[in-house]
Parts: structure tokens; sequence; C-alpha cells
């Protein structure tokens, strides 16, 4: 699947390509276009391209505009190993980054999605990557209410950017 520079596509998707490219595409329009807001759910996001440098430059483009991001997942125990890059980006721009974990619940039933006012993606079935993606005002409403529904009453704060000891 290949965007143009001033949309992402909208549809099915079938694998974890497909999967990636729209994530990809998703945030370099939210880059591009001033999207502002993104919320980013998923068990553990050990098959998302946080780590890619063109996702953290389309990130800091879009963080900079003012917008704000919010994480949730059951553990960020994967983010921390398979996406360092994505972690030191985090930790400078905590003060746009709300991060939520809901640690106690299946991996199968956290959502596994990227949410914007503009545009979503869902991934119907996490194993196999199969979702879709599309614009539709109905499934964007939604979808938000559903993560209103994790973000307020089924998760706790989580992934701090720095880790105190003594």
């Amino acid at each position: 699947m290949t965007p143009s520079s001033t949309s992402v596509p909208s549809g099915r998707f079938n694998g974890r390509e497909d999967f990636q490219s729209l994530v990809r595409a998703a945030l370099a329009s939210a880059a591009e276009q001033g999207w502002r807001e993104l919320i980013l759910s998923d068990a553990d996001f050990w098959d998302w391209p946080l780590g890619e440098v063109a996702v953290i430059e389309s990130l800091t483009t879009w963080v900079r505009q003012g917008q704000r991001l919010t994480l949730l997942a059951r553990s960020y125990d994967e983010i921390v190993r398979r996406h360092p890059r994505f972690v030191r980006w985090r930790g400078t721009w905590e003060h746009k980054i709300v991060c939520r974990r809901c640690a106690g619940s299946d991996p199968s039933d956290v959502p596994s999605l990227l949410w914007s006012p503009q545009w979503v993606l869902q991934r119907l079935d996490t194993e196999r990557c199969i979702g879709v993606s599309g614009a539709e005002p109905e499934r964007r409403v939604l979808l938000k209410e559903k993560m209103d529904e994790w973000l307020l009453r089924r998760s706790t704060p989580g992934f701090p950017s720095t880790t105190l000891g003594l």
C-alpha cells in the first residue's frame, strides 16, 4: 500500500507489512496535516514500527505542532526492548505524552489501534495483522468511545520516562 502524501488508505488490510506501512503513513499524515490528537493502543507494541527513524521524524514534526499523544498498553516491556529510539524520543517529549497501562487485562482484549479525529486503523486479528482503516465518522466515534472506556476506567498511569532508584 502506497499512500499519497496527503492521505492514508482506507479499507481492509492483511499482513504485518500492510499494517506497518499504514502506521508509517498515518504518522506521516498526522505530521503533514497537523492532526490534533493521536491514540496508539496495543497489548505490547512489539510489531509496530515505532523505533524507525522515519517514524520518529514524523512524530517529532507532529508533536512540535503542539499536539498530544496517548499510549495504552498492557505492558511497555517490548517497547523498551525493541524500540530504544522511541523510548529516548518519549523521554524528550514526556510533557506531551500520556501513557496508560492495563496490566491486568488479557492481551487479546486490549484494542490494537491508531486513532485520530481524522482517521483510524484497527487490527481485528493481531496474530495475522488483519484489520480495517478509514475515515468513516461512525467508526471514529465508536473507537473513541471504546478508547475512552479503556483510558478512563480500565487503565492506570504507566511507562514513566525516567526510573528513580535508590
